[in-house]
């Protein structure tokens, strides 16, 4: 395994591309959960239809399931800073395309989907080539701080977006609003025109001889790392938190809220939907100042198995104020883990076939969401919520805990 040597508090923001990533970064974050809150609230104000509700998790989520390894096989062979932009123009597309529906309110169902797909195809593009990039921005030394601080800015967008969506919505309503949102992903694509990075500013590169194969990139790749234990190991590791839990629990937080007594809308509704996020930006602070948690596969699962623990915790908790700090608690191990996952995934990657395996290692974190929903929710229909979550979470900690018996047996072999 190669493991980054100590570097200094907050090392990526030190280096000048770093910060301009950095920044442009947050801001589509931002924009992207900002369209999330508008949209969704005007297809229910349109529809009334909870079936809608269920294909815009799935078209988020699916397309990483498909289209994440042949995306991460188009970055291989070509420049990332391009996939980048043409996933931004897909988004601002979607923004405006909402916007010109919502002006003239001729908003149909069928629009509502392509439109949700749009945005889920463009999310793929953007999340698997800025991973790619970031080995051009910064030295392998300084990619652990990247890494997290890149998971620092995902949390940070996903706690500020709805904030900022509900405000625009408030201010300037939803249609003026969602065209606002839309200049939000132009400071990443402008910057990207001349930033000095991709393959011919690699003093190494040389182009991939391999075609991209689509679909056949999937299986190839899991030849390509199979003997690979680390990267197994890791890639097992974040596909299961993905299809045993994801972020399923907030699609719940509902049900959950009302059994704690803050069913209504309002600031305790609001504080159980941000407080994992919250958790997740305080950890991305703290283990950034410090620095001392080092990426190693044994620690990645013993926190991941610590964050199922918390989360099966809270499924259990009739305290407002104990189920607030288990979330808290959650979002932190939660970012420390998968930081740490994604980290050992890039440092260990073959550079040849980088793009797919960063590709297949978000189709595992992100595409197996698509199946989150269905452990918790069809589950849940049959034995409730609490319960269902916290079969989720106990799947999750033997997975976990397996996963960290077994990287021990092949340490000691």
């Amino acid at each position: 395994m190669t493991a980054p040597p100590a570097t200094p508090a907050f090392a990526a923001l030190r280096i000048r591309g770093y910060r301009a990533h950095f920044t442009t970064y947050l801001l589509a974050m931002m924009a992207d959960n900002i369209e999330h809150v508008i949209s969704y609230w005007m297809c229910w104000q349109k529809f009334h239809s909870p079936a809608l509700g269920g294909f815009a998790v799935v078209s988020h989520w699916l397309p990483f399931l498909l289209f994440a390894v042949p995306a991460g096989a188009l970055a291989d062979r070509f420049d990332p800073r391009r996939l980048i932009q043409v996933g931004m123009a897909l988004f601002i597309t979607a923004s405006l395309g909402w916007g010109l529906f919502f002006l003239t309110d001729t908003l149909q169902m069928w629009h509502a989907m392509l439109l949700l797909v749009l945005h889920g195809c463009a999310g793929v593009l953007w999340q698997t080539s800025s991973q790619m990039l970031l080995h051009d921005i910064v030295p392998k030394d300084t990619l652990q701080s990247a890494v997290r601080l890149n998971a620092t800015a995902r949390s940070l967008g996903v706690l500020v977006g709805p904030a900022v969506g509900g405000l625009l919505m408030l201010v300037l309503g939803p249609t003026r609003g969602i065209f606002v949102n839309a200049a939000f992903y132009l400071p990443l694509l402008l910057w990207l025109v001349n930033a000095p990075y991709g393959p011919r500013f690699r003093s190494d590169h040389k182009p991939s001889p391999r075609a991209v194969r689509g679909f056949a990139d999937i299986t190839q790749t899991l030849r390509d790392i199979a003997p690979d234990p680390l990267l197994t190991g890791m890639l097992a590791l974040a596909g299961a938190a993905s299809f045993f839990i994801g972020n399923s629990y907030q699609a719940q937080m509902p049900a959950f809220a009302h059994d704690l007594g803050h069913g209504d809308p309002g600031v305790s509704y609001s504080a159980l939907l941000g407080a994992d996020a919250a958790g997740a930006l305080l950890a991305g602070v703290l283990l950034e100042s410090v620095g001392r948690l080092k990426p190693a596969p044994r620690t990645a699962m013993a926190i991941a198995a610590g964050w199922a623990l918390a989360l099966g915790a809270f499924s259990q908790a009739h305290a407002y104020g104990l189920a607030l700090a288990l979330l808290f608690a959650a979002g932190f191990l939660e970012l420390s883990f998968s930081s740490m996952v994604q980290t050992l995934v890039q440092l260990n990657a073959p550079a040849a076939i980088r793009g797919r395996v960063i590709g297949l290692f978000n189709m595992a974190s992100l595409g197996m969401r698509t199946f989150s929903g269905v452990i918790v929710g069809v589950i849940g229909s049959a034995i409730g919520v609490h319960g269902s979550m916290l079969v989720a979470a106990a799947l999750m900690c033997t997975t976990a805990l397996t996963l960290r018996t077994r990287a021990a047996r092949s340490a000691a072999a």
